[in-house]
């Protein structure tokens, strides 16, 4: 649904496929009106080879598939979830876990695992910590520009994610709107205006993904297989 980063120094983002247009209504008219007036600046990174090319795989095999299917999750249960005004699914999709019990300690991982089940399907979690984490690997003694890249647009991410579950829980009456995307002390804001942000929000949230994808292709040796961008 989102068009893949160029690879010259900037681009302009196009508007989602035409064939979506027709099944998915307003939504994508306004998706397309918000992609078209973003511009998101790629910096050239050079190839890093993550302390080394066995660490390199190890962290691929680790982390990616939790990076692969958030994408999907993103591009599809959540972009429904948003298009149908579907508050307690957009909540859930962006929900932590339970915090951390004393039978979860007790656990190999740390419980690690078995929280991030429970957590949303796009979520820190489950999602933006694989991102960071995979990032990290990019680093050896200091952090690269690469890392950088890749962690900056993880930042943006979260920050996405944060505000889209906080509008659910407004939207619902389970929170009141302060601070952050609504503004201190400001009146609660009418579903329209919710569901703008949230839309905007996702607009938001996909070209950066794309943009992390982007910088983690970068260099990838060629015996593993790109990540696929939305």
């Amino acid at each position: 649904a989102f068009a893949p980063p160029h690879s010259s120094t900037s681009y302009q983002s196009t508007s989602l496929l035409e064939a979506e247009a027709h099944s998915r209504g307003d939504f994508i008219s306004h998706a397309a009106i918000a992609i078209a007036a973003t511009s998101v600046a790629v910096i050239p990174l050079q190839p890093a080879n993550a302390r080394g090319r066995a660490t390199l795989e190890a962290a691929y095999d680790r982390y990616t598939p939790r990076i692969i299917d958030g994408g999907k999750f993103f591009k599809g249960q959540l972009y429904g979830a948003i298009a149908k005004g579907d508050w307690k699914s957009i909540e859930t999709a962006t929900a932590e876990p339970p915090k951390k019990s004393n039978k979860d300690r007790t656990l190999a991982d740390g419980g690690i695992a078995k929280r991030a089940a429970q957590a949303g399907g796009f979520s820190d979690s489950r999602v933006l910590s694989a991102m960071d984490l995979f990032a990290a690997t990019f680093s050896e003694s200091s952090i690269s520009p690469k890392t950088k890249a890749m962690q900056a647009e993880v930042a943006k991410l979260r920050e996405v994610v944060q505000e889209m579950n906080k509008a659910a829980r407004i939207a619902q009456g389970e929170e009141k709107a302060g601070g952050g995307l609504f503004g201190v002390g400001g009146k609660t804001p009418s579903k329209t205006e919710l569901t703008s942000e949230v839309k905007d929000l996702y607009m938001k949230g996909g070209n950066a993904f794309n943009q992390y994808v982007y910088a983690a292709n970068d260099g990838l040796p060629v015996q593993l297989n790109k990540l696929p961008f939305l």
